[in-house]
């Protein structure tokens, strides 16, 4: 039984380099990380707390890669981690974390700092009627103001439909 068998190093391979007709959009670089997960770009952030958390994980998503969440957090923070990521595509928040026009400003500041957030969309029902954001209430002292004393009303905002394509929106 023959257990040897060729390996090579880094210093043993030596790319020459030369004109190719294959352009880069051409190559397909898509891993299969799991049974269940294919990756565009084989690129995984580690699990460290140093490393990896919501923000990391989303920006490497974008590009086709995986962000692995750290544990070195309560699973309560872990879970809302991996739900800001779920949340997040391409720019766009699907189900935001919103605030009634009724709400005080004492509850948009809890909101922020729970939430690390820094602009809430104002929804009434099923429907937004405006903005707030950390510039509409920077200065604000009275912690018993309503919301829609300062925020930034509906026909002020430039929106757009659902499912408008990115192109079009820029």
């Amino acid at each position: 039984m023959n257990l040897l068998k060729t390996a090579l190093t880094f210093d043993d391979v030596l790319l020459v380099p030369a004109h190719s007709t294959t352009m880069p959009k051409e190559v397909s670089l898509k891993t299969q990380l799991t049974k269940n997960i294919t990756l565009n770009t084989p690129i995984l952030s580690a699990a460290m707390d140093t490393v990896t958390e919501a923000r990391l994980a989303i920006a490497i998503a974008q590009e086709g890669g995986i962000g692995i969440i750290h544990k070195n957090m309560s699973v309560e923070q872990q879970a809302n981690e991996v739900r800001d990521v779920k949340r997040f595509e391409s720019g766009i928040i699907k189900d935001p974390i919103s605030i009634s026009p009724k709400a005080t400003i004492k509850d948009i500041f809890e909101m922020q700092q729970r939430h690390n957030i820094s602009a809430l969309p104002v929804v009434d029902g099923n429907t937004i009627v405006g903005l707030v954001t950390g510039r509409d209430v920077r200065f604000e002292t009275r912690l018993d103001e309503v919301v829609e004393n300062v925020m930034t009303p509906q026909d002020k905002l430039i929106t757009v439909a659902e499912g408008t394509n990115m192109a079009e929106v820029r």
